[in-house]
């Protein structure tokens, strides 16, 4: 029983680092992360480019995890801790710290930002990626006008019951 719990346990990691299936980062000589792309090819082999992903955590005490976070050897690179949100990083990875904003934990993906909150000029926009889900039967849960420009936000729900926040700011 115990071999076959790390077996699972391998296996997932395994995933979580790319040796299964598709790659998600590209490794340099060297064994670093050189760069995480969050590109999701589709079938007719067109991308959605979804941009920066961070796990967004819903928090009971943000200046608690603030300390917990940076004692793993995350910075604060945004937000403001008086309105009980902070975004922080270490090295590429993102996360952000909502106290009272929801109730789960969500996935976050930035269209046209990268991992610094820096504008790409490379990225397919909110609409464009709406629509592709939506013609693949995806369900959004709050949609928008596909005839508007600039900043929007969708979600959409995995089968697991994971909730994806798409968040354009731009």
């Amino acid at each position: 029983m115990k071999n076959i719990g790390l077996v699972c346990l391998g296996f997932i990691i395994a995933l979580l680092f790319g040796f299964v299936g598709k790659p998600i980062n590209q490794i340099t000589k060297n064994n670093k992360v050189s760069s995480i792309n969050q590109t999701v090819v589709t079938n007719n082999n067109k991308t959605m480019k979804l941009g920066a992903f961070s796990v967004s955590l819903s928090v009971k005490d943000i200046k608690a995890s603030k300390t917990f976070y940076e004692n793993l050897g995350f910075t604060v690179l945004g937000g403001d801790l008086e309105k009980n949100y902070l975004i922080m990083k270490n090295e590429n990875s993102l996360i952000g710290l909502f106290q009272g904003m929801f109730e789960d934990n969500i996935l976050t993906f930035n269209p046209g930002w990268d991992e610094d909150g820096n504008n790409v000029d490379d990225f397919t926009d909110i609409r464009k990626i709406q629509s592709e889900l939506k013609s693949k039967g995806i369900a959004i849960q709050n949609e928008i006008d596909e005839t508007t420009s600039g900043p929007a936000s969708i979600t959409v729900t995995d089968p697991d019951g994971n909730v994806i926040l798409l968040d354009q700011h731009r």
